[in-house]
């Protein structure tokens, strides 16, 4: 369901908005938040609840491994999208499920009407990092849902 309005939102949004992603910011078109769920080094699971304003979206990434690895998003209020390099992107819904393999090059966000969260899985691997590349195109973003 799309939801403009931030107070509407809020009271859908069960996993709470969180703080401004400040430490992530360069690395996202609009504004987003996070809430942690699990504490870092005191859960094997590191979970957070990311939320995004109408619009926003992160910049194309790839989360590397040399084993296991991943990511997978679990889609709780609002509405979003999901790409990933040479496809076609996916509308992303509450109870949308992503499993984002090792490697994989993808974005993921908000839809321009909507506010939207989902739930970040880490998945655990040996020497994760992230690699963070370029912003999704404006042209490419807005060619979305017509």
């Amino acid at each position: 369901m799309k939801i403009i309005n931030k107070e509407e939102f809020d009271k859908v949004n069960m996993f709470g908005t969180g703080m401004p992603n400040e430490a992530y910011a360069k690395y996202f078109d609009g504004d987003s938040f996070l809430n942690p769920l699990t504490e870092a080094g005191k859960s094997p699971l590191y979970l957070a609840n990311v939320t995004f304003e109408p619009g926003c979206r992160n910049h194309w990434h790839i989360h590397h491994a040399d084993k296991g690895g991943g990511q997978i998003l679990i889609c709780t209020a609002g509405e979003g999208w999901y790409q990933e390099e040479g496809k076609a992107a996916v509308e992303l819904l509450p109870g949308s499920i992503v499993v984002i393999p090792e490697g994989v090059k993808h974005w993921h966000g908000a839809k321009k009407d909507s506010w939207f969260s989902h739930i970040s899985l880490e998945v655990p691997g040996e020497n994760c990092s992230n690699e963070w590349l370029e912003a999704v195109s404006g042209e490419d973003y807005d060619a979305l849902g017509k």
